[in-house]
């Protein structure tokens, strides 16, 4: 694997480390470096790039950061052009990133670094639980709410939102700082809000919206468009203009048939910001074992959307509406089980906050080296120890 610099401005960082600018590198030495001068050994880009190379070659806890440092202590001091041979310790490691860095220069970093590169079709809006810093006695977890690029798999912006319910409050903040223009944002019910709606229509994107009972008012006029006709004898059904797609996928024990239906009659009366298409979506699973079917389930999801029928067949808004889920498996999952963020006690300080944005950024360094199994990538990088280094010191359009 080789990253090309050729045509990159180039500059030498204060230890004498040679980096492309707009890479990894070029941001932490960027970052704001609190500590008092006395008493300081090493740079806070040399500490924060250790980290973010464990990170890639596997370790996930300051401990393992620590002894991992330790144990390439030859090759780290040549990488970085270190005159101090001995690596940092555990506790510094803790020391600086619960207390000494600021967590939203880090959330930015990690965002304008991300869209700095390729972009896709789908950002997936949705918050998630940082478990690691809650304290034994508190009640509830700490959110950071995300704005997530499904099909280059990167966090484009990152906030803190405190508890669950500030999301509504947070998502505006946090879709301002992406350019949204061309893109089609999907969330969860929660952010089917009309200010957030009209935010995105304003700036040229796209929303697609599950609705339910807190927006009781367009909850039923879905409800009762989409429900079972009765007419009376000798009186016709009412003319529609439903347009229906069904798709079936198998896989993991299980069989998911999911159909669609999406009308344009609620567009002449509703006053919703930039509302095109409603929809109803029906789930039907089945769960098989030796080929016999031993449980089954249903559900039914009614949403919005501001794409037009003729730029969104049902189909599409079926793939669009899955598409949203890529940020549970691609980002949350991957953080809690490969990274394991939610395992890492991280109570002190804002730790667990910057942890969190620094996670994103091997997440998105991992798919920029071209991997889509992060477990895998890290192995490789655990191996390739060169590579990860080059992989900080070049920006991300370079492949």
């Amino acid at each position: 694997m080789h990253f090309s610099t050729a045509g990159m401005k180039q500059d030498y960082g204060a230890t004498g480390v040679l980096y492309d600018v707009g890479s990894v590198y070029h941001g932490l030495c960027k970052l704001t470096d609190i500590r008092k001068p006395q008493g300081k050994l090493y740079r806070l880009e040399t500490v924060l790039l250790i980290v973010v190379l464990a990170k890639l070659c596997g370790e996930d806890k300051p401990l393992g950061i620590a002894e991992w440092a330790k144990h390439r202590q030859a090759e780290l001091v040549k990488l970085l052009c270190l005159s101090r041979t001995r690596m940092p310790s555990h506790h510094t490691y803790r020391r600086i990133l619960a207390h000494q860095v600021y967590a939203e220069e880090v959330e930015r970093l990690v965002g304008e670094y991300n869209q700095c590169g390729e972009d896709g079709e789908v950002y997936a809006l949705d918050g998630k639980a940082i478990r690691g810093m809650r304290k034994k006695d508190e009640e509830g977890n700490e959110y950071l709410l995300s704005v997530y690029d499904v099909e280059q798999a990167k966090v484009m912006s990152q906030v803190e939102v405190g508890r669950k319910e500030n999301e509504i409050l947070k998502a505006p903040k946090a879709l301002k700082s992406v350019e949204i223009s061309q893109k089609v944002v999907t969330g969860d019910a929660m952010h089917t809000q009309r200010g957030l709606a009209a935010q995105i229509v304003e700036a040229q994107g796209d929303y697609v919206l599950p609705v339910k009972e807190n927006q009781p008012y367009l909850y039923k006029n879905i409800q009762s468009l989409f429900a079972p006709e009765h007419p009376k004898p000798g009186f016709g059904k009412i003319q529609t203009d439903f347009l229906t797609v069904q798709k079936v996928n198998k896989g993991h024990g299980r069989i998911e048939v999911r159909t669609i239906t999406t009308s344009e009659m609620l567009n002449t009366y509703s006053a919703w910001p930039g509302l095109a298409q409603v929809y109803r979506l029906e789930r039907h699973f089945q769960w098989r074992r030796n080929g016999l079917c031993y449980r089954t389930s249903c559900e039914m999801e009614f949403g919005i959307t501001s794409l037009p029928r003729k730029e969104a067949s049902p189909l599409r808004l079926l793939n669009l509406r899955r598409a949203h889920w890529g940020i549970e498996t691609g980002l949350h999952f991957r953080r809690d089980v490969t990274l394991k963020e939610d395992a890492t006690r991280m109570t002190v300080g804002n730790m667990g906050k910057v942890m969190a944005s620094i996670n994103n950024l091997v997440l998105a360094l991992i798919r920029q080296a071209h991997f889509h199994n992060a477990a895998q990538a890290r192995r490789w990088f655990a191996a390739h120890l060169h590579e990860a280094f080059a992989l900080l010191t070049t920006p991300f359009s370079c492949s």
